[in-house]
């Protein structure tokens, strides 16, 4: 009886066990929704949260360690760290959430502290303090989300420091799939720098249409991620829709949409009538063209001139027409 008693038990208690919950509240909003992914495969999609009168609560099963990404409305991410069984609470003020504190586990601390002291330095002086930080703590999750961050993901990436610390990363946690992979991809993106030429690809897009480099052949090619949840990446796509019509013989477009929803993105490129290849397999930052091409934030922009050379990245909407306009001279 006793054994009978203990195993309901085990079996009840088993899922709380994998649960991760995340509670807040922050000054100074209402209501509204906040976005979560994982940029590491913890889980596949996007969740949302509804926040009344400040606060909010977020439950999720998880079966280990992982990144999650929570998404404000201003478009600006704050990254979290989940693990089962484990509670994290977010206190702050809306209209400054570089200074919300996340508290509950050793990481979620950890990541707290070194904000904390960064938000104290000056630009230049960042990444290397992200670095040093990477070489004392290799083995942590922290560090993994630091060098993507810092040295894959930013606007002007550092592959060749990101190259460095992988490695040393890998030495002192080799079994770590995570960052073997990411360790592959820096050694990949370093072909992709400025002036060097666009690499080969094949993908499928949207009508099942199969897509590749050589489309931009002779041509000045642009490619974009966006997501139908992400504003500013939406004007870039009705930016690039302005310019396909004006110059439609020397322009070949092809955007990534990272919604976890293929029938969301499918909505937003009829209404807006997007008349290009459009990619969507649902993977989010793990579609392997984005991983390919080192396009890991929304938005992401590569233009290549008619040679096939990279010439720009990441235009900012409000000089995307100006700027491509004089790279078709």
């Amino acid at each position: 009886m006793l054994f009978a008693i203990g195993c309901l038990l085990l079996v009840s208690c088993g899922p709380e066990g994998d649960k991760f919950r995340l509670s807040g509240r922050l000054r100074n909003i209402n209501q509204g929704q906040f976005l979560v992914y994982s940029p590491d495969g913890g889980f596949v999609g996007i969740d949302t949260i509804k926040v009344q009168n400040g606060r909010f609560a977020y439950e999720r099963e998880v079966r280990n360690d992982i990144t999650l990404m929570l998404v404000f409305p201003n478009f600006s991410e704050q990254a979290i760290f989940a693990a089962p069984g484990e509670e994290v609470e977010i206190k702050g003020d809306a209209t400054h959430l570089k200074e919300i504190t996340i508290k509950g586990t050793d990481e979620n601390d950890e990541l707290t502290k070194l904000r904390m002291r960064v938000n104290k330095l000056t630009p230049p002086e960042i990444p290397a303090a992200i670095a040093q930080y990477i070489e004392e703590e290799p083995t942590s999750i922290v560090s993994l989300y630091l060098l993507d961050k810092y040295f894959v993901s930013a606007k002007t990436p550092d592959y060749v420091e990101g190259q460095r610390l992988a490695s040393l990363m890998l030495k002192a946690n080799p079994d770590n799939g995570r960052l073997r992979k990411l360790k592959k991809q820096l050694d990949g993106l370093r072909n992709n720098r400025l002036q060097a030429t666009l690499p080969a690809f094949s993908v499928t897009d949207m009508k099942g249409q199969k897509v590749n480099n050589s489309m931009m052949k002779n041509k000045v090619g642009v490619i974009t991620t966006w997501a139908t949840w992400h504003y500013p990446s939406l004007e870039i796509q009705r930016r690039l829709r302005k310019l396909q019509k004006k110059h439609a013989q020397d322009l070949a477009l092809l955007s990534i949409c990272l919604d976890g929803d293929k029938r969301e993105c499918q909505k937003r490129v009829d209404r807006d009538s997007l008349q290009w290849s459009i990619v969507c397999d649902g993977q989010l930052f793990q579609t392997p063209l984005v991983q390919q091409l080192g396009l890991f934030v929304i938005p992401a922009m590569l233009v290549v001139n008619k040679q096939g050379r990279i010439v720009a990245r990441d235009l900012e909407a409000n000089k995307v027409e100006e700027e491509i306009e004089k790279i078709l001279r």
